[in-house]
């Protein structure tokens, strides 16, 4: 008869074996590094690996598994099929230490080691006794119990399927494999310095990727072959028809083998700079999966749909992304298709599922994406394979604050000093001292900068100072709205972006606002907004008066802008949504001098007077005109060094995650560095009570992204002032479901009564008025 492996469909054990194989056969292909790391005193990672693949799931030959998926009265009474592979393990005729590899990852690939011993193993307890063989104290009898499968019929299916010889051997009690690898991992003796750690490690992440997309039954994964740079080739032949080529800087990117940082203005080809890179290091070092890290979603976002167009980049099945705010993105991006509310949430999860996996070459995602795997989170062995032989693009990586920077400098020494990764980093404003901390952990290393002609070519900013308040100066920026230029106001804070905007709009043709304090739902409409305006020229939006929000890749090009005092790298990226396609000559760029209060708790007043004291020098050494080859020089003396606070928050940081690094144990997750690594992120998410109907209408239609989008996102430290200032401000909800399966759901929501409006946001200072007939708490 044939063995099932999997039910819902009904799919035999060869059918799962082979699944698995054809994901195996990819690998090979994907992941050529394996070879210098693992394959060391003769063993063969790729032979282990087919061995354990066809072994892992031999174990759901048991007659009462096998009633289950033929959903037959059984009594299995939640026993672990994969401790009923190892005694075909044992009938292999292959050296120990492989054989020992082999019962490691097969009996971990379902449950964390402590998990299998504590529950399965040492302290199983019956649910019932009838018809089971149970020893002393409850513990399951393994030996009688595995002697219900029929050992004749396995050895036959591995024979006749591929050809395995298995000899009768000894029933071994999984505890004795389980209890050593923990007792080792207790006393010290499981350590990155031993060869074998990453054998292990990596054959249980490569085993866990076949078994995953084998189980989803794929066809293969993706790679990035020579083909797929043939838009860059297509580029460089209308470059010449202008007798124009690539930058000095992207010439040399495409030249270099190994790791790099590169330093080029902002709007100069950076991205084109690491796609020549990484061309070179493919056809060097071969296949290895691709990590374009950005610190912000925008930023994310609109690099995703730059890298999968299918023009002018590698296509959509080659790349994905993956960020915190990725369900969003996706059900604005299903708009145009005209999804019908159940189809597009199964079409969300389905394009999320891919993103997640290995299957896409590219990957366009945050830091934190990759630093989960250094904190020991469940599944980072198959994170750690996945970057095994990996090329990683940092861009803006100076955005990030002292903590996480030390994650990521971790991150750097991890992957280039253990998984042959490559990394290039990308800069136009880093402070000297954060490219030593790189420099450090990335060596050997070329460095490389744009040329003098190019910098010179990247003036267009003249920066201009104004006394006072930029509140108390909307009336020049009034007369400028009335001549007919596109203004964009930059503040610091929510509300005041908030008041000046309320003033502003009825001065200008056509406005928005922009701030962290939107729905998901809003937000994307107002992003929407922007990018048709700037496409249509004869109707554009005049007037953008925003946060922060700005800084980072809307591609928006503004005639002048106004900002509130802000520390030099910020107030680079507001002046880089000015004059950004360089076609205005020189742009006035105007900052005010004086501080609101609250912007003490957005920025350093010291960063911000040193700023200021730069600009100074800007006005007085060349007319204002902002230097692109100064940049460097000017933000070392804004930045000479982090302050005392930073730096200990620096040091603590990193050297709690490099040991940390040091007890990543594979088949083991850390439960307290994953409460560690969720506490960085500083957000809550509330709703609105004005948006209350909204949201239960979308939770009715199972719409859950939908109703996610019509929640705004506030800060931790802000949720605990509303609940203390006053009860009502906030309250707790819930609504209750039933699944197509019978099963009631509950799903909790904070309901916010403060004042929300589609065009400001959210309104701190005014109550909503509400019924509180209406409310259930």
């Amino acid at each position: 008869m044939n063995i099932l492996a999997k039910s819902d469909p009904q799919i035999t054990l060869k059918e799962h074996i082979d699944d698995c194989l054809i994901i195996f056969k990819h690998l090979k292909e994907s992941f050529p590094a394996i070879e210098d790391i693992c394959n060391v005193n003769g063993f063969d990672f790729w032979n282990t690996l087919y061995l354990s693949i066809i072994f892992h799931d031999l174990g759901k030959a048991h007659p009462e598994f096998q009633h289950i998926l033929k959903k037959e009265s059984d009594n299995w009474f939640h026993q672990r099929h994969e401790l009923f592979s190892l005694p075909f393990i044992e009938g292999l005729e292959i050296d120990n230490s492989t054989k020992n590899h082999i019962r490691l990852i097969v009996a971990g690939h379902h449950k964390p080691y402590d998990v299998l011993f504590n529950q399965y193993i040492k302290g199983y307890k019956s649910l019932q006794s009838n018809d089971f063989e149970l020893g002393d104290d409850d513990i399951l009898d393994y030996q009688k119990e595995f002697k219900k499968i029929d050992w004749d019929e396995v050895v036959d299916f591995l024979k006749k399927n591929y050809q395995i010889n298995v000899n009768k051997a000894g029933i071994i009690n999984p505890e004795k494999i389980v209890l050593p690898y923990l007792n080792k991992v207790k006393t010290g003796k499981i350590i990155t310095g031993n060869f074998t750690y990453f054998q292990l490690l990596l054959l249980f992440g490569a085993l866990k990727h076949c078994d995953h997309l084998g189980s989803a039954r794929l066809e293969g994964i993706e790679n990035i072959n020579k083909d797929d740079f043939n838009f860059l080739i297509k580029k460089k032949e209308t470059l010449k028809q202008t007798n124009k080529n690539f930058h000095f800087h992207q010439i040399e990117c495409s030249k270099t083998i190994g790791n790099i940082i590169l330093t080029a203005p902002t709007g100069s080809g950076k991205t084109e700079s690491a796609i020549l890179w990484l061309q070179k290091q493919l056809s060097y070092y071969g296949q290895g999966r691709i990590f374009y890290i950005l610190p912000f979603t925008a930023s994310i976002n609109a690099m995703f749909e730059r890298l999968s167009n299918s023009e002018n980049g590698f296509g959509k099945e080659k790349v994905g992304m993956i960020h915190g705010k990725l369900s969003d993105y996706l059900y604005d991006y299903l708009d145009d298709y005209q999804y019908e509310p159940n189809a597009k949430k199964e079409e969300i999860e389905s394009i999320k599922q891919k993103f997640k996996t290995i299957y896409t070459p590219i990957k366009v995602i945050t830091p934190f994406q990759l630093l989960k795997h250094l904190f020991g989170l469940r599944g980072f062995e198959q994170g750690l394979f996945e970057c095994l032989g990996g090329y990683f693009i940092f861009d803006e990586i100076h955005a990030y604050s002292p903590g996480v920077f030390a994650q990521i400098k971790v991150l750097l020494e991890y992957v280039t000093r253990h998984l042959s990764a490559k990394v290039m980093v990308m800069t136009a404003t880093m402070p000297t001292y954060l490219k030593h901390e790189i420099e450090s952990v990335i060596h050997p290393f070329l460095e490389v900068h744009a040329d003098q002609s190019l910098y010179n070519s990247f003036d267009r900013h003249k920066v201009i100072l104004n006394k006072g308040l930029l509140s108390n100066g909307l009336d020049i920026i009034i007369s400028d709205l009335k001549a007919g230029k596109k203004v964009l106001v930059v503040c610091n804070t929510v509300k005041q972006s908030q008041q000046v905007y309320s003033i502003l709009k009825d001065h200008s043709k056509k406005s928005v606002l922009l701030h962290s304090a939107f729905t998901g739902e809003d937000r994307t409409k107002h992003e929407k907004d922007l990018k048709r305006g700037e496409i249509d020229a004869q109707n554009p939006i005049q007037l953008l008066v925003g946060t922060q929000a700005i800084e980072v890749s809307l591609d928006i090009d503004y005639d002048l802008i106004y900002s509130e005092p802000a520390p030099f790298d910020a107030l680079v990226q507001r002046f880089g949504r000015v004059n950004r396609r360089q076609l205005k000559g020189i742009c006035p760029v105007i900052v005010f001098h004086e501080n609101n209060p609250s912007d003490r708790f957005i920025y350093k007043n010291e960063v911000t007077q040193k700023t200021l004291a730069v600009l100074e020098e800007i006005i007085k050494a060349d007319g204002g005109i902002i230097k692109e080859s100064k940049l460097q020089y000017y933000i070392d003396l804004v930045y000479p060094s982090r302050d005392q606070k930073d730096q200990d928050i620096f040091d603590q940081t990193y050297n709690l995650l490099k040991n940390a690094t040091g007890q990543l144990y594979p088949m083991l997750h850390s439960k307290n560095n994953e409460e560690d690594f969720y506490k960085q992120f500083d957000g809550i998410k509330v709703l609105p009570s004005s948006l209350r109907e909204r949201f239960i209408e979308c939770l009715k239609n199972f719409d859950f992204v939908g109703a996610e989008r019509q929640k705004v996102q506030i800060r931790k430290k802000k949720f605990a002032q509303l609940r203390n200032e006053n009860d009502i401000n906030l309250f707790q909800e819930k609504f209750i479901f039933e699944t197509t399966k019978g099963k009631l759901i509950t799903i909790s929501y904070w309901i916010l009564t403060k004042k929300y409006d589609h065009a400001i946001g959210l309104i701190y200072d005014e109550q909503e008025k509400w019924n509180d007939l209406d409310i259930v708490i």
